[in-house]
């Protein structure tokens, strides 16, 4: 049922609003925030994997288009926000791991196989908890201890083969 702000709007948009909105109400910190809307991207984009034989061309596509303008969003910060609190190096590495999934994305269009949206569902993952574990560690103001490195490596779920090992 379209919404009635934008009645060209398809069911799935106008619930993927509605989430967006309701969101930002009750997620008063912005990395959280970040990290909630990858990790609806990645939802979306393993929902298409699981369902690949029932997948159309068009819905991969706009799915492939919520993921890209999310990354295009940190790309632009990242290269606007050039006296931000963001170091050098964090935002070539924002811009490269960018970078890398605009390539991926067209290659999945260009020749549409379920097993290479692994990548991009990990990245979206992985840059995701890297921002919770930021934010909740900013919330406590204090520093993990090294016990809690050694938790975290032991607990912490590897990427499907040919994903690239990312921090946060």
């Amino acid at each position: 049922m379209p919404s009635q702000d934008n009645p060209n709007q398809t069911p799935h948009s106008a619930a993927a609003d509605l989430y967006g909105n309701n969101l930002q109400k009750n997620t008063p910190d912005q990395r959280e925030l970040e990290a909630h809307v990858l990790l609806k991207s990645a939802k979306f984009l393993n929902d298409i994997q699981k369902n690949w034989d029932n997948t159309t061309p068009e819905v991969l596509e706009e799915t492939l288009k919520y993921n890209r303008q999310i990354w295009m969003m940190f790309y632009d910060t990242a290269l606007e926000n050039t006296e931000g609190n963001r170091p050098n190096d964090l935002r070539s590495n924002i811009i490269n791991l960018a970078n890398f999934i605009f390539k991926r994305e067209i290659e999945i269009l260009a020749s549409p196989d379920k097993e290479n949206l692994n990548i991009l569902i990990g990245i979206n993952r992985e840059v995701a908890a890297g921002l919770m574990t930021k934010s909740k560690e900013e919330a406590t103001d204090t520093p993990p201890t090294p016990s809690d490195d050694i938790n975290d490596q032991n607990n912490k779920k590897p990427l499907d083969s040919g994903s690239l090992e990312t921090s946060a």
